[in-house]
Protein backbone atom coordinates (compact mmCIF):
# COMPACT_ATOMS: atom_id res chain seq x y z
CA UNK A 1 0.00 0.00 0.00
CA UNK A 2 1.36 3.42 -0.96
CA UNK A 3 2.04 5.98 1.76
CA UNK A 4 -0.83 8.24 0.60
CA UNK A 5 -3.44 5.45 0.59
CA UNK A 6 -5.48 4.28 3.55
CA UNK A 7 -6.86 0.82 4.20
CA UNK A 8 -10.65 1.01 4.08
CA UNK A 9 -11.36 -2.75 4.41
CA UNK A 10 -13.46 -2.58 1.24
CA UNK A 11 -16.28 -5.00 0.59
CA UNK A 12 -16.33 -6.99 -2.64
CA UNK A 13 -19.06 -4.64 -3.96
CA UNK A 14 -16.91 -1.58 -3.24
CA UNK A 15 -13.90 -3.22 -4.88
CA UNK A 16 -16.02 -3.90 -7.98
CA UNK A 17 -17.12 -0.25 -8.18
CA UNK A 18 -13.54 0.92 -7.73
CA UNK A 19 -12.38 -1.36 -10.56
CA UNK A 20 -15.22 -0.23 -12.85
CA UNK A 21 -14.08 3.42 -13.16
CA UNK A 22 -10.71 4.95 -13.97
CA UNK A 23 -8.70 6.12 -10.97
CA UNK A 24 -9.29 9.68 -9.85
CA UNK A 25 -6.69 12.26 -10.79
CA UNK A 26 -5.62 13.27 -7.30
CA UNK A 27 -3.79 16.57 -7.10
CA UNK A 28 -4.00 16.98 -3.37
CA UNK A 29 -2.40 15.83 -0.15
CA UNK A 30 -3.15 15.91 3.54
CA UNK A 31 -0.78 17.81 5.81
CA UNK A 32 -0.19 17.15 9.49
CA UNK A 33 -2.08 19.37 11.89
CA UNK A 34 -2.54 18.89 15.64
CA UNK A 35 -6.26 19.65 15.89
CA UNK A 36 -7.73 19.28 12.42
CA UNK A 37 -6.98 18.26 8.86
CA UNK A 38 -5.09 20.48 6.46
CA UNK A 39 -5.72 20.10 2.74
CA UNK A 40 -3.17 21.06 0.12
CA UNK A 41 -4.59 20.98 -3.40
CA UNK A 42 -3.36 22.23 -6.75
CA UNK A 43 -4.29 22.15 -10.42
CA UNK A 44 -3.28 23.34 -13.85
CA UNK A 45 -6.00 25.99 -13.61
CA UNK A 46 -7.69 27.80 -10.74
CA UNK A 47 -10.88 25.87 -11.51
CA UNK A 48 -9.06 22.55 -11.21
CA UNK A 49 -7.44 23.64 -7.94
CA UNK A 50 -10.89 24.43 -6.47
CA UNK A 51 -12.19 21.08 -7.75
CA UNK A 52 -9.28 19.27 -6.12
CA UNK A 53 -9.99 21.03 -2.78
CA UNK A 54 -13.48 19.56 -2.81
CA UNK A 55 -12.17 16.13 -3.76
CA UNK A 56 -9.60 16.32 -0.94
CA UNK A 57 -12.32 17.23 1.56
CA UNK A 58 -14.51 14.28 0.59
CA UNK A 59 -11.51 11.99 0.08
CA UNK A 60 -10.64 12.50 3.73
CA UNK A 61 -14.12 11.32 4.72
CA UNK A 62 -14.30 8.23 2.51
CA UNK A 63 -12.67 6.40 -0.37
CA UNK A 64 -14.32 8.40 -3.17
CA UNK A 65 -13.17 5.88 -5.76
CA UNK A 66 -15.76 3.43 -4.38
CA UNK A 67 -18.63 5.89 -5.05
CA UNK A 68 -20.65 5.00 -8.12
CA UNK A 69 -21.90 8.09 -10.04
CA UNK A 70 -25.69 8.07 -10.25
CA UNK A 71 -26.76 11.71 -10.51
CA UNK A 72 -25.44 15.25 -11.02
CA UNK A 73 -25.69 18.06 -8.48
CA UNK A 74 -24.80 21.73 -8.86
CA UNK A 75 -23.62 24.22 -6.30
CA UNK A 76 -23.14 27.96 -6.54
CA UNK A 77 -20.91 30.06 -4.33
CA UNK A 78 -19.94 33.72 -4.11
CA UNK A 79 -17.09 35.50 -2.42
CA UNK A 80 -15.56 38.97 -2.29
CA UNK A 81 -12.08 37.49 -2.86
CA UNK A 82 -10.61 34.09 -3.75
CA UNK A 83 -10.20 32.98 -0.13
CA UNK A 84 -13.82 33.71 0.77
CA UNK A 85 -14.93 32.12 -2.52
CA UNK A 86 -13.05 28.91 -1.68
CA UNK A 87 -14.53 28.91 1.83
CA UNK A 88 -18.09 29.31 0.51
CA UNK A 89 -17.47 26.77 -2.25
CA UNK A 90 -16.36 24.11 0.25
CA UNK A 91 -19.17 25.11 2.60
CA UNK A 92 -21.80 24.61 -0.15
CA UNK A 93 -20.47 21.12 -0.92
CA UNK A 94 -20.38 20.28 2.78
CA UNK A 95 -23.99 21.45 3.10
CA UNK A 96 -25.01 19.12 0.24
CA UNK A 97 -23.22 16.30 2.03
CA UNK A 98 -25.00 17.06 5.32
CA UNK A 99 -28.46 17.73 3.90
CA UNK A 100 -28.74 14.92 1.34
CA UNK A 101 -28.72 11.35 2.53
CA UNK A 102 -26.19 9.13 0.74
CA UNK A 103 -24.49 12.04 -1.03
CA UNK A 104 -20.76 11.88 -1.74
CA UNK A 105 -19.41 13.42 -4.94
CA UNK A 106 -16.98 11.36 -6.94
CA UNK A 107 -15.68 13.98 -9.34
CA UNK A 108 -16.12 17.74 -9.55
CA UNK A 109 -16.58 18.95 -13.09
CA UNK A 110 -17.10 22.18 -14.98
CA UNK A 111 -16.08 24.72 -12.41
CA UNK A 112 -16.90 28.15 -13.81
CA UNK A 113 -15.67 31.45 -12.42
CA UNK A 114 -17.55 34.65 -13.15
CA UNK A 115 -16.33 38.07 -12.05
CA UNK A 116 -19.00 40.68 -11.65
CA UNK A 117 -18.80 44.25 -10.36
CA UNK A 118 -19.84 44.59 -6.75
CA UNK A 119 -21.55 47.54 -5.14
CA UNK A 120 -18.40 48.47 -3.22
CA UNK A 121 -16.19 49.30 -6.19
CA UNK A 122 -14.44 45.93 -6.06
CA UNK A 123 -15.04 42.65 -7.77
CA UNK A 124 -17.39 39.90 -6.73
CA UNK A 125 -16.46 36.33 -7.64
CA UNK A 126 -19.13 33.79 -8.42
CA UNK A 127 -18.60 30.08 -8.84
CA UNK A 128 -20.79 27.41 -10.40
CA UNK A 129 -19.83 23.76 -10.10
CA UNK A 130 -21.41 20.38 -10.49
CA UNK A 131 -20.35 16.85 -9.70
CA UNK A 132 -21.38 13.35 -10.62
CA UNK A 133 -22.81 11.50 -7.67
Amino acid sequence: MAADERDYNLTEEQKAIKAKYPPLNKKYEYLDHTADVQLHAWGDTLEEAFEQCVMAMFGYMTDTETVEPMDTVEVEAEGHDMLSLLFHFLDEWLYKFSANEFFIPRVGRRVLFIQTPSGYGGQSHNLLSNADL
